[in-house]
Formats: structure tokens, C-alpha cells, sequence
């Protein structure tokens, strides 16, 4: 893997790459009116979203801006379909296979083969090693303050910047990243290409953890991480360092919620409960399912319930559960879906 990225625009802008990327953009939105319109005259779609591109003309169309309310309040943005086939190309072609394999191994967001169920087994397997040679270990668990909303624009492009040198993508990487409004802060949620900006966004800080504070056992899941540490002492040291270093390096800080404490409370992280020995899933997954349940049961009682949208999501929340230790509390939901 070269250092830098040089001179591969034009080599990966070819139809078939872009006919990936629709096949890979339009995956379970197939019936959807803006991709059935796409496909009416696809090759012609797609050869003028080449030629747009080649000649460098290429701009995002205009934002649909939404609200989404689980599991708390967001922005969405989302892009004309067109726009979603070059996040898709631009994704595939040139940042998960430059950036991702420069990753420290724990990292999990937005990673292939990773994810949340793997993310939470590690934590786990952290704990019991941290455990054997100090049973009082304590954990320090942080989050940053509205993440996606606070990710400075110039200092994401100048990290891109520093590793990739091709005019061509840098210009598109440009174009992508300052693409929403005239703000100098945040990228939207909706965008193909945010999640994977904010992985390498937050790459510095695994570097800083990892290679500048020598911290051994550190899992982080987007803007959720969890550091292993043998005392209170300690984790006030690490907290302030890191501190430091979002505050003056990355323009962020630490959401209310960043604290340390001791191990026996086991740890909050990517939807569970993690413990040595067990694992649970979170109070708050316990009564969104319960306040689901009555709300279909009430729906059923007037003829308005949609089964489909109800079993897609009780399918979700017991593939959830399944890899928890919850087995009461998964056999007395699944008898109340039962009798819906």
C-alpha cells in the first residue's frame, strides 16, 4: 500500500465501477420512485454521472432535510440518488481501501467483518485479561459532545489531504465534504461518505491513545470508547490528556456523560451491558420493546396494524438480545408477541 494516493481518479472512473456502486446505493431500496426513475435509463444516468465527473462538473444536488426521533432527536440529509452512486463510488474505490487498513484493530465502526456485536466481545475479552491481574480495575467511558455536528470541515479535509494527493479526488473530496451549507462545522447525517469521514476523523485520537499514551486496552465504536484502567487516579490522568487533545487537535469535547468508575458496574457500550461473566442488554432496550408491544397490541384492536413493519422490527430486537445472556426477559416478550 502506497504512503499516498497519486493518479488514480481516472483509473477507477470507469461505468462499470459506477454500475457497482448504483448496485451497491440502491441494495433494499430497489422499489423506491428516485431509483426506479434511475433505472428507466440507466446507462444513460449513469454515463452522465461519468462524464460529470471526468470533466470535473460534477455538484451534489439539493439536500431533503428530515427529523428522526429513535433513538434520540437527529437531522437527517439526504441526497438525490445520483449523489448517493458517487458517495458510493468515492467510498469503495478510494477511502475504505487507502484509510481502513491504517486502522488500529480497535476501532469498529463502519468496518467490514466488525461492528457492534464484535466491538461489545472484545470489551468483554478486555475485562477478563484486565481482571486477572487487578479485580478493581476501573473503566473510563467517553463520548463526544454531538459528534457529528461539532467535526471541523477543514481539519477532515486536511487529514484526507495529508494522505491523499491526487488533485482529481481531493477536488471531489472537497466538493463531497463542504457540499451541505456554509457552516465550517459538522456533516450530515444521511451521506453515505459521513460515517466513514468520522472514523477517519476520529483516527488521530486512536493514534494519540494507542502510540502517544501507551494505553493497552481501548475499544471504540464511532464516537463511543472505553478505556480499561487500574485506578481513579489514573483514569482522571488519561481523561484530561485526551481532553487536551480533542479540545486543541480536533475542535471537540467530551459529552456530559464521559465519567470513570469501577469495574463491578460493568460497562455501557453499543447497546449492552458488559460484564466478565455475562452480558445484558441495556433497561432502556427492556422498555422500548414493552411500549412496542402495547402500541401494536393497540393498533391490532382497530385493524390499523401493519404486520410486516411489526415483524421486521421484533425480528431486529430479538436478533439484538441473542447475543446477550437475557433469556427471561426474551421469553416473556416473545409470549406477549405471540398472543398479539
Amino acid at each position: 500500500m502506497p504512503k499516498t494516493l497519486r493518479n488514480m481518479y481516472d483509473k477507477k472512473l470507469t461505468l462499470e465501477n459506477l454500475y457497482n456502486a448504483h448496485i451497491r446505493a440502491s441494495k433494499h431500496k430497489s422499489n423506491r420512485r428516485e431509483v426506479l426513475i434511475f433505472n428507466e435509463d440507466l446507462e444513460t444516468n449513469l454515463i452522465n454521472v461519468l462524464l460529470s465527473l471526468k470533466k470535473g462538473t460534477y455538484r451534489p444536488g439539493n439536500y431533503h432535510v428530515f427529523k428522526i426521533y429513535e433513538p434520540k432527536e437527529r437531522i437527517i440529509k439526504s441526497l438525490p440518488y445520483k449523489d448517493r452512486i458517487v458517495q458510493q463510488w468515492y467510498i469503495e474505490e478510494f477511502i475504505k481501501p487507502y484509510f481502513y487498513p491504517r486502522f488500529i484493530s480497535d476501532t469498529y465502526a463502519c468496518l467490514d467483518n466488525k461492528g457492534t456485536h464484535k466491538a461489545v466481545k472484545k470489551v468483554q475479552y478486555y475485562m477478563k485479561i484486565k481482571h486477572r491481574v487487578n479485580d478493581k480495575f476501573y473503566v473510563l467511558k467517553c463520548d463526544i459532545h454531538k459528534y457529528f455536528y461539532n467535526i471541523d470541515k477543514d481539519i477532515l479535509f486536511n487529514i484526507i489531504k495529508s494522505k491523499i494527493k491526487d488533485k482529481k479526488i481531493l477536488e471531489l473530496t472537497k466538493i463531497i465534504i463542504y457540499s451541505d451549507d456554509d457552516s465550517k462545522k459538522g456533516i450530515p447525517i444521511g451521506n453515505y461518505t459521513s460515517q466513514y469521514f468520522a472514523n477517519i476523523y476520529l483516527s488521530l485520537l486512536d493514534d494519540y491513545i494507542k502510540e502517544k499514551l501507551n494505553i493497552k486496552y481501548y475499544v471504540r465504536y464511532m464516537d463511543d470508547f472505553v478505556i480499561l484502567l487500574n485506578n481513579k487516579e489514573e483514569c482522571q490522568f488519561v481523561k484530561e490528556k485526551i481532553n487536551y487533545f480533542i479540545t486543541n487537535n480536533l475542535l471537540l469535547e467530551f459529552n456530559p456523560k464521559t465519567r470513570y468508575y469501577p469495574r463491578k458496574m460493568g460497562i455501557n457500550f453499543c447497546g449492552y451491558r458488559i460484564y466478565e461473566t455475562h452480558i445484558l442488554i441495556r433497561n432502556s432496550s427492556k422498555i422500548k420493546i414493552k411500549k412496542d408491544l402495547k402500541k401494536w397490541q393497540k393498533l391490532k384492536s382497530k385493524d390499523k396494524l401493519d404486520i410486516k413493519k411489526m415483524e421486521a422490527s421484533f425480528n431486529s430486537w430479538n436478533a439484538h438480545v441473542s447475543h446477550a445472556n437475557s433469556y427471561n426477559i426474551t421469553q416473556k416478550i416473545n409470549n406477549i408477541y405471540k398472543g398479539i
